[in-house]
């Protein structure tokens, strides 16, 4: 029997008029049924948001603390449960999804630390003549309800980013999951709402962009966290001119490796950062810029790396690279690989497509104005340019309409800071490829990759507001 799921309304489960079949992207079966949340449904879960901000503005840190690493234990315990989740809704190879839980519970664990450091300032204003005695006290107060639009390929981990730091903050928040992946995030649900979080304060609805829509509109509803592609992003953005926003949107990162790089290692994180999760991620390598005196030796390295790479059924420990998240995903990236070949670019490994699986695909001889190079791919496909002079090298990395996260790999320290100060990202990891990323670091994009950042304790920033108390101890 296939399991049906129902949506989360503030805590209360639901069912509806709407199902929608969820398939395993490996084969197509039908993994289960999740209904849908009508536009009665949503402003339902609006209006006990409204009503729970009053309780969860006022809980105190050490209850939010207890109740974030309440979810963090529960994950913990289910682990493997979870992680066999995402592999049937996402296709992700098993290892990985077992890597995405592990970092669900740390995100989880962060923001139960970060619940009781939201401290504050106290500022004299003795600056100016006139403000003898007065002071400012200066804290953070949570925005209200918010509501959270999660992408398919992290479907436990990007939705604990938007949830985790909206508990620690006192807010409550509404999630609108990937259509493709909504299994995880009602699991979580229904681990918050056992935790104690107060009822209302949390709903999970898979729903129709329409009712999304209406969600986003509704004046009761006070920030909108996306992640996603970029053009819906900047489009939910302008609909909300006057909401609090956070974008994550996509790019297409690059990474230069420098003369003096260890090319063993280089060429290891390139292929480990452009095709884990079949490049499904918005900080997968996609464009390499390799120095001419090392170009050939480190290309021969990355080949060899993709020809061992294992494809195949994501359920399989041994599985390196699993099915993209549709056949028409795979499809799309297919046609942007035969577009630049017809162009002159040519194929040194993969290229062949069959079902949603694309075959790991390495590209030279690729110009900047095709599309593989331009555009954000979000497939297991890189392409290795080469480059004379550093400055060069730093130019084609900017010459993008992206700006999320760009990797270097050099040993020298001064090339280094000067990356860090001409490259236009939100993240530059040195000696390692753009894909990395720590839970509670600062994350997000400049450019057409985003507005705002994430990570725990920026995602807190985000979700708040300061707000200044001007104490005239001038009394006689």
């Amino acid at each position: 029997m296939v399991k049906e799921y129902p949506f989360i309304v503030g805590g209360q489960r639901r069912t509806s008029a709407e199902k929608v079949e969820i398939r395993n992207p490996y084969n197509q079966d039908v993994i289960a049924v999740v209904n849908y949340a009508s536009a009665q449904d949503a402003d339902d879960a609006i209006k006990r948001a409204a009503i729970a901000f009053e309780a969860t503005r006022r809980l105190p840190s050490y209850i939010r603390a207890d109740i974030l690493r309440r979810v963090a234990d529960e994950l913990t315990t289910r682990r493997e449960e979870f992680a066999e989740l995402i592999t049937l809704e996402a296709g992700k190879p098993i290892r990985d999804a077992r890597t995405e839980v592990t970092r669900a519970i740390q995100t989880f664990t962060v923001a139960a630390e970060e619940a009781k450091r939201l401290g504050g300032e106290l500022l004299p204003l003795d600056w100016l003549a006139g403000s003898e005695n007065r002071w400012a006290v200066v804290r953070r107060f949570p925005v209200g309800p918010i509501l959270g639009i999660t992408p398919f390929n992290f479907p436990l981990n990007l939705v604990a980013h938007k949830v985790a730091p909206a508990l620690a903050s006192g807010n409550p928040i509404l999630i609108k999951p990937a259509p493709q992946t909504p299994l995880s995030a009602l699991r979580l649900g229904e681990i918050v709402g056992e935790a104690g979080w107060p009822e209302g304060g949390l709903s999970i609805l898979p729903c129709s962009n329409d009712v999304a829509g209406q969600m986003l509109e509704d004046e009761r509803i006070k920030k909108l966290t996306f992640t996603g592609s970029a053009e819906v992003g900047w489009m939910l953005k302008s609909r909300v001119p006057k909401k609090k926003v956070t974008l994550e949107l996509g790019g297409n990162a690059a990474v230069i490796v420098h003369e003096d790089a260890d090319l063993e290692y280089s060429a290891k994180r390139c292929v480990q950062g452009g095709f884990a999760y079949a490049g499904q991620t918005c900080i997968s390598v996609q464009r390499i810029y390799v120095h001419e005196a090392v170009y050939e030796p480190f290309l021969e390295r990355v080949v060899e790396g993709v020809r061992n790479l294992v494809v195949g059924d994501p359920r399989d420990e041994r599985t390196d690279v699993g099915p993209m998240i549709s056949v028409a995903a795979a499809e799309r990236a297919e046609s942007w690989i035969r577009e630049a070949v017809q162009s002159g670019a040519k194929v040194l490994i993969g290229g062949e497509r069959s079902g949603a699986f694309l075959m790991p695909t390495v590209l030279t001889d690729v110009t900047p104005e095709m599309t593989v190079s331009c555009e954000e791919v979000f497939a297991p496909v890189v392409v290795v340019s080469r480059y004379r002079e550093f400055e060069e090298a730093l130019r084609q990395v900017n010459a993008s309409r992206y700006g999320l996260q760009a990797g270097i790999f050099t040993r020298d320290v001064e090339r280094i800071f000067r990356a860090y100060e001409v490259i236009e990202v939100g993240g530059l990891i040195a000696n390692d490829v753009p894909t990395y990323r720590a839970d509670h670091m600062p994350y997000g994009g400049v450019k057409d990759s985003g507005f705002g950042r994430e990570g725990v304790r920026s995602a807190i920033e985000e979700m708040t507001e300061p707000r200044v108390l001007v104490l005239n101890l001038n009394m006689s």
